[in-house]
């Protein structure tokens, strides 16, 4: 209990900066905005999913992908604010402060699910704006699409301990940044999120379906009604659900660990 009250504590402090920087939230809405808006009328008509290249069977198509790619690339953001930490030393004050020393990683990651939260938001009105339809290749109802919604945030959640992770392990923001954001391309886009893992050859589709984020895209779009649940013989395809769960607990097990392993050996 004594370690939650000090990551509740940390996340509040997180919070109320994010509050007093109004850009980092309007720059973070921007960017997945932007590709909502350009993926629908770019690539829209142009991508076929399953036998027809119609525009609004992508446009359902696509959101899945495009709401799992905004809670992963938060991770950048994460690991770059550790590593701001690091840098002005506000760190090392905390850690001469009588308290769990994973409640700073923890806190931290705490406030960006809730800031993701608020991005997931304002990015789904702005889906429904453009014309996605929840349900419209199979019916669904208001508790699966909170639960595709809660899958995505687990996944956000996971994938930031991974930011935490790099931000610890370099010297500068800027590098964190950029560390934070060259291993994300290949994981979103060697996925199912924004093409049909049918139309690529063999070997990359294999890739595709067993891929963590292909899971949660998956499940999202089974749980959200939307077309593109194609059959396949991967585990985490016939199950999306329980393979996007099963990859999220242990993505958090695996770095939350050596994250704060790593930051115990930077103490010492």
């Amino acid at each position: 209990m004594s370690a939650m009250t000090d990551s509740l504590v940390i996340a509040q402090r997180n919070l109320i900066r994010m509050s007093r920087i109004p850009e980092m939230i309007l720059f973070g809405l921007i960017q997945p905005v932007m590709f909502v808006v350009l993926f629908t009328y770019v690539f829209g008509g142009s991508m076929k999913i399953g036998d027809t290249t119609d525009p609004d069977v992508y446009k359902n198509f696509l959101m899945a992908g495009v709401f799992a790619q905004t809670v992963t690339f938060a991770t950048a953001g994460a690991g770059a604010g550790i590593a701001d930490d690091m840098h002005k030393g506000l760190i090392d004050r905390f850690r001469s402060l009588p308290m769990a020393r994973g409640a700073v990683l923890t806190g931290r990651t705490m406030a960006d699910v809730v800031q993701t939260a608020l991005t997931l938001t304002v990015l789904a009105l702005v889906a429904l704006l453009v014309g996605w339809r929840p349900g419209s290749a199979e019916p669904t109802n208001l508790g699966r699409i909170l639960g595709g919604f809660a899958l995505l945030l687990l996944l956000g959640y996971a994938f930031t301990w991974i930011g935490a992770l790099i931000g610890l392990s370099v010297r500068t923001p800027e590098a964190a940044t950029s560390g934070g954001l060259i291993w994300l391309f290949p994981v979103t886009f060697i996925s199912n999120a924004f093409v049909d893992p049918e139309q690529m050859t063999p070997w990359l589709r294999h890739i595709a379906e067993w891929n963590p984020f292909s899971a949660t895209v998956q499940a999202c779009r089974k749980l959200f009604g939307d077309p593109g649940v194609v059959q396949s013989d991967a585990w985490p395809m016939q199950h999306p659900v329980w393979a996007s769960l099963i990859y999220s607990i242990l993505i958090v097990a695996v770095f939350r660990t050596l994250a704060v392993r790593k930051y115990r050996a930077a103490d010492g």
